[in-house]
């Protein structure tokens, strides 16, 4: 395949990709533009940001137009206002923050019985934002030895054709393979070429709930393996997942949460690490070049299988979760599922969930990574971010997208597009 086509996949697989991140928003009738006076967002401690607060309809500014607003560091505003009339459609708004993080500014206009909602998000000293989230003294001794347990259990791949999904030059397949007990399987949509040859390969791990898989496409030259967690299949129809969802696996990243060798997500970690050896498997792969992806949750499992498996020779995350769990018991923002958010931690979960905090990985991930958010996201908040980030020895990129929360723009996959080329192509 010429560059040019593979280029062209490479575009069709991450705009496609966005379906299983989050999509852009749409526009609005009414818009709540919320501008720093800086144009990176970026200040030093104690350095005073100035917002510039306007409110927008058919491209004019409305006047008289009633606003709440709210500043402060992430999830802890230290001031609110209500019920405030800017007469031109605007206002100005200034803050500050003594220590490394992160400040927003959020505004909603009330209009014609409805709220609009703009925010933005300064950033102050980022770089030298550090985890709350304490490493376990066990930490890597733990994990050697689970893996080993895991890895004792024969893999026993199998693997589906499915006729509807294949095209002229790949072959499409569900496939599973046991993961840390007899009987516990990983599910997932494997996508080969059909073409005699060693190819490199893409594992995309997934973002939180619980959904069908199509499979990840990334053209005619490269192996993908997408997968679920739950162990059930990934071809079912939509209405068996909602109804999981709802049901057995709702809020599944609770379960056993003062228990490190029955949390919920230790059974997740292991399965993309078997992910892997199902991989080398395969009689396609070229033996030598296996990346990993996703976003949110996926973008978390990213960077905790990089640090697990020493196979994986490079990672791209969007907007990784569960970051810093602790922040909110040090008075800062921590990452999804925001467990102490609203709630204390009951004995024995804080320091279990050390265990599967995305921050004691990130000290481990050594190989190259591309990386991707916004300053404006409240689902993954760019301090528990910038919390893992930091502490990554390896080759890093960030690549910000500054207005955007838990979303990603077109050029966002481009730009990870061409650096995932890159890395095949060394």
């Amino acid at each position: 395949m010429n560059k040019v086509v593979l280029s062209f996949c490479f575009v069709l697989f991450f705009l496609g990709m966005a379906t299983n991140l989050e999509a852009q928003p749409s526009q609005k009738l009414v818009n709540v533009i919320v501008s720093p006076d800086h144009a990176d967002w970026r200040y030093k401690v104690n350095e005073e940001v100035t917002f510039t607060v306007q409110v927008y309809k058919n491209e004019n500014l409305l006047k008289n137009v009633m606003v709440d607003y709210e500043f402060g560091p992430e999830f802890f505003p230290t001031t609110q206002k209500q019920d405030v009339v800017l007469k031109d459609g605007k206002t100005i708004l200034k803050s500050s923050m003594k220590v490394p993080g992160f400040l927003r500014c959020k505004v909603v206009a009330k209009v014609d019985g409805k709220n609009y909602e703009g925010l933005a998000t300064a950033a102050y000293d980022e770089d030298k934002i550090i985890p709350t989230t304490q490493t376990p003294e066990d930490f890597d001794e733990f994990w050697t030895k689970v893996i080993a347990d895991a890895r004792n259990i024969p893999l026993d791949p199998k693997k589906v054709l499915l006729p509807d999904r294949c095209t002229s030059t790949q072959n499409v397949y569900e496939i599973s393979f046991q993961n840390d007990w007899y009987g516990s399987r990983i599910y997932g949509i494997l996508i080969t070429p059909k073409k005699q040859g060693k190819y490199p390969a893409i594992l995309q791990v997934p973002g939180a709930g619980i959904r069908p898989y199509r499979g990840a496409n990334y053209g005619d030259d490269v192996i993908s393996l997408e997968i679920g967690i739950h162990g059930v299949p990934v071809t079912m129809p939509q209405e068996v997942y909602n109804n999981l969802m709802s049901g057995g696996m709702r809020d599944y990243w609770k379960v056993n949460m003062n228990n490190k060798d029955s949390h919920y997500y230790k059974r997740v970690f292991l399965g993309c690490v078997r992910a892997v050896d199902f991989i080398y498997s395969l009689s396609e792969f070229n033996g030598e070049t296996v990346g990993v992806t996703g976003g949110s949750q996926g973008g978390a499992l990213s960077i905790i299988t990089a640090a697990l498996e020493p196979r994986i020779k490079f990672l791209a995350a969007y907007y990784p979760a569960m970051c810093d769990f602790a922040g909110y018991l040090n008075s800062r923002a921590g990452g999804w599922p925001h467990y102490y958010q609203n709630a204390k931690p009951a004995e024995n979960e804080v320091a279990t969930l050390s265990y599967f905090d995305v921050v004691n990985f990130a000290r481990r991930v050594k190989v190259p990574g591309w990386y991707s958010w916004g300053y404006n996201d409240v689902v993954c908040p760019p301090t528990s971010m910038y919390a893992a980030y930091n502490v990554i020895p390896g080759t890093k990129e960030l690549h910000l997208f500054l207005e955007t929360g838990h979303w990603t723009y077109p050029e966002q996959h481009e730009a990870c597009s061409a650096w995932m080329q890159k890395q095949y192509n060394k």
